[in-house]
């Protein structure tokens, strides 16, 4: 009998339509038993059913896996095809039976025949998926900043933008062409597809824990929307007074002074005297130099995006460099085999090419080393003082380490 449930447990087919509804409470008891309807409706409209995969043990449904179809900023401003993978559970009942790395296994196979060469997730036990050739690769900066003792010194100009309430969902479209503008300029963000504005949106009065529902505030200048923060407020007291908390879920800004006038906004809102980042900021996020005390900002910095090249030679082509580099990679790839060997990275700040050589190895390093470093967030440099990176040819790994680096942090907005 225990062999035939493990026969039958290791069933794995792409979702019907018709099962989203058990494929997705499966998933919501994996992750704690609680969603909002809202949520469902949302995720079902999201999900791309021909890219998404269930286990079955009979009837049940045993394990759930799914992939988006997304464009992810790189250094340089391309966006490159990468497959978001998403809504990833194993039922409590069949843990330690291999259904995760049979889920693994046919997605990275699927989206290598699927044409991405890089897949992305955001993961809830990091542990999990290294594994499998993910390494962290953009980390994100919380804070929960004491405004009621830490002030803003604004860049000129500040007082020239315009502030004003606004509905949400009436200042959605002037909100996602900011976004939109922003998108090339920091790798690790990624296009808004179709249907995806609405993620922003999602308001469920069951998750706010006694915070107002989803505000919003743009900013203008010239009579353009350059800017935009969304937020919620909780009015709180204790005995020296208001002690209220703003919730901020996400702000975007075109320009140094609509970036600081939303922040200034923001500590300034009467009776709260917290402001809490709800989702993280850029690691290099402007707000941090305009502060008076950034120790009374209680900044804290979480992993967040998780990347893997599953092809080595075209991600690494797809991408710009900001110093020239000319080097061998030796690549182990124990997982996705066709990545493992040499290759020849030669680039620099206009393009880049990656090939199969037999020339002399100068680096050697995982496919997880090369995916840590992808989005130039984190440096071979470091990688290599973890015993991660080793140098074969003396100054390659310095070279290479400043090629692969990025001027402005590596950022994922969202999850998905």
């Amino acid at each position: 009998m225990g062999t035939e449930r493990m026969e039958r447990a290791s069933e794995l087919t792409v979702l019907r339509p018709a099962d989203f509804d058990r494929w997705w409470d499966g998933l919501v008891r994996a992750f704690g038993g609680v969603a909002a309807a809202e949520e469902r409706e949302l995720d079902r409209s999201l999900t791309e059913f021909d890219r998404s995969l269930a286990v079955r043990d009979g009837d049940e449904i045993v394990g759930t896996a799914g992939a988006f179809s997304f464009r992810m900023t790189v250094p340089g401003g391309a966006g490159v095809p990468a497959a978001g993978v998403t809504m990833v559970s194993v039922a409590a009942t069949h843990r330690r039976r291999g259904v995760l790395t049979s889920m693994m296994r046919r997605q990275l196979d699927d989206v290598r025949e699927w044409g991405e060469p890089l897949a992305v997730l955001t993961a809830s036990e990091p542990a999990i998926y290294g594994r499998f050739g993910y390494a962290a690769a953009i980390h994100q900066l919380h804070a929960e900043i004491d405004t009621s003792r830490v002030t803003l010194d604004v860049p000129a100009g500040t007082d020239d933008v315009r502030l004003r309430y606004a509905n949400p969902a009436d200042v959605l479209a002037e909100c996602e062409a900011v976004f939109a503008e922003l998108v090339p300029r920091r790798p690790g963000m990624l296009a808004r597809q179709p249907g995806w504005e609405r993620v922003g949106l999602l308001d469920p009065e069951s998750e706010r824990d006694g915070a107002s529902a989803l505000q919003c505030v743009v900013a203008e200048r010239d009579g353009r929307v350059t800017g935009y923060a969304r937020f919620r407020t909780k009015l709180g007291w204790s005995p020296s007074g208001h002690d209220g908390t703003v919730s901020l879920d996400d702000l975007a800004a075109l320009d140094p002074a609509s970036d600081a006038a939303l922040w200034r906004f923001l500590f300034g809102i009467d009776l709260m005297s917290t402001l809490r980042t709800v989702r993280g900021r850029p690691l290099d996020d402007a707000w941090q130099y305009l502060v008076s005390d950034i120790r009374r900002c209680r900044t804290q910095v979480r992993d967040m995006g998780y990347v893997r090249l599953v092809d080595v030679g075209t991600a690494l082509a797809a991408r710009t460099y900001q110093a020239p580099v000319d080097v061998v990679l030796e690549v182990d790839d124990a997982f996705c085999p066709w990545n493992a060997g040499r290759w020849r990275l030669s680039g620099d700040a206009k393009g880049a090419s990656c090939e199969r050589t037999t020339d002399a190895a100068e680096l050697a390093l995982s496919v997880r080393e090369l995916g840590a470093a992808y989005l130039g967030g984190v440096t071979l440099l470091s990688l290599a003082a973890a015993g991660r990176v080793r140098e074969l040819r003396p100054g390659a790994l310095a070279a290479a380490s400043v090629a692969f680096g990025s001027p402005v942090a590596p950022w994922l907005p969202h999850g998905f």
